[in-house]
This record gives structure tokens, C-alpha cells and sequence, in this order.
């Protein structure tokens, strides 16, 4: 871009806040360079820069005013921070720079309402749920005591309801009129998610029979209000005495849809706002997921359209393309090639040089799928560009800030841990050399021992022999006597013929 384009550009823009709402980063930073303030407001809506990004979801220009110092903490004429548009908006990426510099979750607006409670009303499922991981308190109430989850049910959020109850959400908790998250639901007719309610209350006879403050039930409501569609599921319940959808898929209706190539059905789910597109179940299917397993091209066709994401990957890693190529489906994975990022570049070396590598590659969670802002392809990968270099300016500039640290004598968080860990293991040398030194003064002593019994027994064995020797005479001469004895006696016996008999004559 010449100079005269840049000039020609940053006269387009009568606020900086025009420029952060068109993703101009560099405009944003001649403008502030100029005398524009970081934390200026607008008249109309008193929007900071900063409020502005997070409305558009302008990643780039709100990582800047952050840098750069934008207070997090102020708030627009209905008492909304950054984080409360991020929220409403369903800029995750936004919501997750945010959360990254500190931002607090539990502000609340003008009728107590935090973040969570606003993703929950407009069905921003996955900015819920990173709000969620942050820490935020899955039951926090605002000034009506209504918990998220009353303003799911209310706005009829299926997506954002199954999902705060997976969080552990209380949905048998009232607000400041007896209300129950059902109640809510009869009231407004949302079909779905009374029925979700009542197959996850403890008993289905108390959820229909809870009254208000004012003494009226789930079905007095839906009569008051004429949600037809109520009345027929409570009434067919009290007839049959069980659920009359009990073959069908109460928590994932969309996804059961998408699954069976229901077009209508899922259309209509979609568009009445009951579902976000890019809703996931308990195992991270998307409705293109289960589109894709069953090579639904014309669900497919129409997810598209309405401008689902193609990258996100369900718990087992893959996207609705490794689905449809794994289940064989040709056509799938065909229409839905053009539409992924290069899964093959993040096996390759990442090249500064090589603008390849800063095309879209579908991260979960960025801004890729956004089409708030007006940038194009080339402006988009530009903005990458930029992010990365910024990357290796800050770890060379954290590479001379270590340095400078140490030469005035500092030490770091990383080399206070190796000196922990060495010090830990030159006491397990110490003593593993101590316990060795013991074993082998034992050794030596057991040695000692061994040669004196040896010694002592030598001595014994030769006291042994010079004992034996003299006994072993008077024996031999015992011997020699006795044998004579016995020639003695032989000799006296009296001679007689052999055979001989002696007569007696009378």
C-alpha cells in the first residue's frame, strides 16, 4: 500500500473508533500516535476503542488497546464492559484475549446481568463455555435472582441450557417469583426446552405441579400465553403417564435431525434461534459432524450457507471432513475440501517468508469463521503477518530484557526452579552417597567378623585332630587283647573224633 492509499485510508475514518470497528490496526495506532485517546468514548452509545473490537470482533485492534493500556473495567450506558458485547456478540477469540488479561467475569450491568447470563439469552453456546472455563460461577443471579440458566430456558438456548447443566447448573432453583427455568419455558413455548427440563427435574409430577408465587403451574402458563404446543406435551404426559417422546432425542434435536438428513426440521431449529449452528454435544459433534457421517450433502449445502464453521473438531480430533472421509462419503468430502484449512501446512515448518503459511487454517475458537468485520482474504492474512512478526519482536525484546536482568545480578522464575530442583537433587546425592558410605562400613565390619569365625574355626579343627590321635591307641590294644581271649578259649574245648558216638555197655 502506497503512502497516498494510507492517507487517502486514515482520512475515511472521522473516529478511531471507525477504524477498530473496520480491523485497521495500523490506522488505529497512527490515530492514538496523533492525540486520539485509548479509552475515548462515543457519543452515542459511550463505546471505548476497546468496547468496539470486542463488538466486532476485531481481534487484532483489541489485542493492541490491551497492550497499550484500554481500561477493561469501563462500561457503556447499560452498564456493559468489553466482555459483556464479547459475550452477547459471540466473539470467543475476543472473550479469550479478555479473560487473558484479567478481566472480570462477574461484572455485572445495569440489571446484574454478567457475561454468562447474556451468551446464555443470545445462545452464544461456545463464548459460554470458555466463560465457563475461566472459572466464572455457573449459578450466579442478577437483581430478578434469574440464574443463566432461567435465561436460557426463557430465550429457548437448548444448546446453552444442556450446557450449563453438564456444569452443574441447579435448575431447580427459583428466581424472585417462584419461577422455575421451566416455567420460563411454558411461558415463551419453547417446546424443547421444557421438555429437556422436565426429563432432567428429579420428578416429572412436581415440575408440572410447581406453582409460582402467583399459584401458577408450568401448564396455567402455557394456557395464559396460548403455547399450544406445550399443552398437547402435558397433556399427553398425564395421559400416557411417561414421556411421549420416549424414542426421540431430546438433548441433541438438531443434531438427531442433521443425523437423519432432516432438513426441515434442522432449518427450522436453527433459524428460530433453539440451536446455534455451531452447537456441539457431549462428545463435540456439530451438526456438520453429523451431517458429514452420513453424507447428507444437502444439510451440508445449507450448513454451509448459513455459515457454519468447517474446522471444528469433535473429542476425537477430527473435523466434518476427516468424519465424511472416514465414513467413505466422496461427495462430503469433496464439498467440504474447499472449505477447510490446509490441514497438511502444520506438519511443515512455519516460514516467515512463505505467505502460504498465513493463510486460514481454521483454528478453533479465532475469528476465521467472523464475518463482522469487512476485511478481506489478503487482509486477513496481512493481519496474521503482522501478529507473527509482533511474536518475534517481543521474544527478542524478552530475550535482551533476561539478559539485562541478569547482568544487574536478578534471577528468574525459570532459574530459581533449576536452583530448587538442583539443590533437591544434590541432597538425594548427599544422601544416597551416605547411605552408601553406611553399607560399606557395614560390609567392611561383616568381613571383620567372617575371617575371625574362619580363624575360630580353623583353631577348632585342629584341636579337633591332636585329640583324636592318643584314643585312638588303648582301642587298637583293647582289640588285640579280646582277640586273644577268644584263641584261649578255643584251645581248651576238648578234641573229639568227627562223627563218633559213645555206647554205654551194660
Amino acid at each position: 500500500m502506497t503512502t497516498v492509499e494510507v492517507v487517502e485510508k486514515k482520512q475515511n475514518y472521522t473516529s478511531v473508533h471507525e477504524a477498530v470497528k473496520a480491523g485497521d490496526v495500523e490506522q488505529l495506532a497512527l490515530m492514538i500516535k496523533s492525540g486520539a485517546g485509548v479509552n475515548d468514548v462515543d457519543v452515542v452509545h459511550k463505546f471505548t476503542p476497546l468496547h468496539c473490537a470486542a463488538h466486532s470482533g476485531s481481534l487484532e485492534c483489541l489485542h493492541w488497546l490491551l497492550w497499550h493500556g484500554a481500561d477493561t473495567t469501563h462500561v457503556t450506558v447499560r452498564g456493559w464492559t468489553a466482555a459483556h458485547l464479547a459475550a452477547i456478540r459471540g466473539q470467543d477469540a475476543c472473550m479469550q484475549a479478555l479473560l487473558i488479561n484479567g478481566v472480570n467475569t462477574e461484572a455485572q450491568d445495569d440489571r446484574g446481568c454478567t457475561p454468562a447470563h447474556l451468551a446464555a439469552a443470545h445462545g452464544q453456546s461456545y463464548t459460554l463455555q470458555t466463560i465457563l472455563r475461566s472459572g466464572a460461577n455457573v449459578n450466579v443471579s442478577d437483581r430478578n435472582d434469574w440464574k443463566p440458566v432461567h435465561y436460557a430456558a426463557f430465550h429457548g438456548r437448548l444448546g446453552c441450557l444442556q450446557l450449563l447443566v453438564r456444569w452443574g447448573a441447579c435448575i431447580d432453583d427459583v428466581d424472585n417469583n417462584g419461577n422455575l427455568p421451566a416455567h420460563l419455558a411454558a411461558v415463551e413455548g419453547h417446546l424443547h426446552c421444557f421438555k429437556f427440563l422436565v426429563g432432567k427435574m428429579a420428578s416429572v409430577t412436581h415440575t408440572l405441579k410447581a406453582r409460582n408465587d402467583q399459584g401458577e403451574t408450568p401448564r396455567d402458563l402455557a394456557e395464559q400465553f396460548f403455547k399450544d404446543n406445550i399443552l398437547q406435551y402435558i397433556d399427553g404426559m398425564e395421559k400416557e403417564g411417561e414421556h411421549p417422546e420416549a424414542q426421540e432425542v431430546l438433548a441433541f434435536p438438531a443434531h438427531d435431525a442433521a443425523f437423519k438428513g432432516d432438513l426441515l426440521v434442522l432449518r427450522r431449529l436453527v433459524k428460530s434461534g433453539v440451536i446455534n449452528i455451531n452447537e456441539r454435544d457431549d462428545k463435540g459433534y456439530t451438526l456438520m459432524h453429523k451431517a458429514a457421517e452420513q453424507g447428507h450433502i444437502h444439510c451440508l449445502q445449507w450448513l454451509i450457507e448459513m455459515g457454519a464453521d468447517c474446522d471444528i473438531t469433535n473429542d476425537a480430533g477430527e473435523t466434518p471432513k476427516d468424519v465424511a472421509k472416514r465414513c467413505a462419503h466422496l461427495a462430503a468430502v469433496e464439498l467440504l475440501i474447499p472449505r477447510t484449512g490446509d490441514s497438511n501446512s502444520s506438519d511443515e515448518e512455519l516460514d516467515a517468508n512463505n505467505i502460504k503459511f498465513f493463510e486460514r487454517h481454521g483454528v478453533e475458537g479465532s475469528t476465521d469463521s467472523k464475518e463482522d468485520l469487512t476485511l478481506d482474504e489478503a487482509e486477513k492474512r496481512n493481519a496474521r503477518i503482522r501478529a507473527y512478526h509482533k511474536i518475534q519482536e517481543l521474544q527478542q525484546r524478552l530475550e535482551i530484557a533476561y539478559s539485562n536482568y541478569r547482568q544487574l545480578g536478578g534471577i528468574t522464575e525459570e532459574e530459581r526452579k533449576m536452583k530448587r530442583e538442583e539443590r533437591k537433587a544434590e541432597k538425594a546425592v548427599r544422601e544416597l552417597e551416605a547411605q552408601l558410605e553406611y553399607e560399606r562400613v557395614r560390609r567392611e565390619k561383616l568381613e571383620s567378623q567372617l575371617d575371625d569365625y574362619r580363624a575360630e574355626i580353623s583353631h577348632l579343627r585342629e584341636s579337633l585332630e591332636k585329640t583324636c590321635i592318643p584314643s585312638a591307641v588303648p582301642m587298637e590294644a583293647e582289640a588285640i587283647a579280646k582277640s586273644c581271649k577268644d584263641k584261649k578259649k578255643i584251645k581248651k574245648q576238648p578234641a573229639c573224633s568227627p562223627g563218633g558216638v559213645f555206647v554205654r555197655l551194660r
